[in-house]
């Protein structure tokens, strides 16, 4: 029974990874600038164009449907066009694996960086999730995901817990899990949930980290603790370089004087 779950897991991860059709970015990564700003222990948010992509971007409410951390070259470990694997993260039907930034050129990211992580800690987060490597893919989490691939309403209040809903077995697991664990080992805090505990003698706030499974993608956005980094400011932006569509036939000259106002009065000359 178990091979049969199995197999018919692998059939519905397939699906669920292929592109849904119509997808395109309002804002594509620009390579260039992507590359030269990333840093190691830096998360890449991804708006997906896969099936599952739309079911996570509406039970989080958010554009971002997939995470990757991006630890720097792994090893000597290259694509087969010999580009190295800079990035770890969970894929649907693939497990834990590295990967190329050359992925994502095409698909709007943003990139979130966690604000004073010491570059120990940052080694060790690096090293958590590359050691990762190889793990499968909660399979489990898919048959939940699936229900929702019907235009049935979820309360809000589910939603998160319907995320988390999965095997539970340690070496199977999602993107923003495998991140959220990554960081734990170094206490770094993503989103931590406060407790208010009422004694005698005071009100407390305990800072309770959250289990890994309860975290989305989103959640490096709007962490308070994570920066948000855009590659165009970083690496210099100047409006006025920019190349419009409308002025793109215009040779420069007839371009500027298109901007100055025409004069059809003649002028009488003085007497």
């Amino acid at each position: 029974m178990t091979w049969v779950l199995g197999g018919i897991g692998q059939v519905m991860a397939r699906y669920l990874d292929k592109p849904a059709q119509g997808y395109e970015p309002y804002t594509p990564s620009d390579p260039d600038a992507l590359r030269a700003c990333l840093k190691p222990g830096d998360v890449l948010l991804v708006e997906g164009n896969n099936h599952i992509a739309g079911v996570i971007k509406y039970l989080t409410q958010s554009t971002w449907s997939h995470a990757a951390l991006y630890v720097g070259p792994i090893g000597d470990r290259t694509t087969d066009e010999g580009e190295p694997l800079v990035l770890v993260e969970a894929n649907i039907g693939h497990g834990v694996v590295g990967a190329p930034l050359s992925k994502y050129f095409r698909f709007h990211t943003r990139i979130c960086r966690p604000t004073g992580l010491t570059d120990e800690d940052r080694a060790r987060v690096c090293t958590y999730a590359a050691e990762r490597i190889g793990f499968d893919y909660d399979l489990k989490n898919i048959f939940d995901l699936l229900r929702y691939l019907f235009p049935l309403p979820v309360p809000q209040r589910w939603r998160r817990r319907m995320m988390a809903l999965g095997s539970g077995h340690p070496t199977r697991i999602i993107c923003s899990a495998l991140i959220a664990q990554a960081f734990e080992r170094v206490r770094y805090p993503i989103l931590p949930k406060v407790k208010h505990v009422e004694s005698e003698s005071a009100r407390q706030e305990i800072l309770e980290i959250r289990h890994s499974s309860l975290y989305a993608p989103r959640d490096f956005d709007i962490s308070p603790y994570f920066e948000v980094v855009k590659p165009s400011m970083v690496t210099g932006f100047d409006y006025r370089a920019m190349q419009w569509s409308d002025l793109a036939s215009l040779p420069a000259v007839a371009s500027e004087a298109s901007l100055v106002p025409e004069h059809t009065e003649t002028l009488s000359p003085v007497a």
